[in-house]
């Protein structure tokens, strides 16, 4: 199995209607939903999940997939990685650059218009998923 990492935006507002939407869109590999708060703006969440690649390949709104750096629970897009080396690395993009990944510990990165964004992160909650019989 292959699975895939997908990170899905919400607010607590919108919470429970999106872990839904997610269980009813996909099967959770693992069983668990992590759901973040934005450190800055506790407001904001981010439902990360995994999905077995092989099997699913539909997209949410407001869903991307990201990639983990388990060590540092660092999550990243890979345009958000490229455009970090080029930040520390004088604007050179060098794929075989060690980014020091303590540096990103609990964060997101993410690219927007602007550049680089980081974002803050804290477990706000871990939803476990009841298995779906047929």
């Amino acid at each position: 199995m292959q699975t895939q990492l997908l990170c899905t935006f919400s607010n607590q507002r919108k919470l429970r209607k999106t872990v839904d939407t997610i269980v009813d869109t996909y099967d959770i590999v693992y069983n668990k939903i992590f759901v973040l708060e934005d450190k800055d703006n506790t407001f904001d969440l981010m439902c990360t999940y995994n999905i077995d690649k092989t099997i699913d390949n539909t997209k949410l709104e407001q869903t991307i997939s990201l990639h983990r750096k388990k060590h540092t629970n660092t999550l990243y897009t890979i345009n958000a990685l490229n455009r970090a080396i080029e930040i520390v690395n004088n604007g050179i993009l060098d794929t075989t650059y060690q980014l020091n990944w303590e540096n990103y510990r609990d964060c997101i990165l993410l690219t927007n218009d602007d550049g680089l964004r980081r974002i803050d992160t804290a477990v706000h909650d871990i939803i476990h998923i009841k298995v779906k019989k047929n």
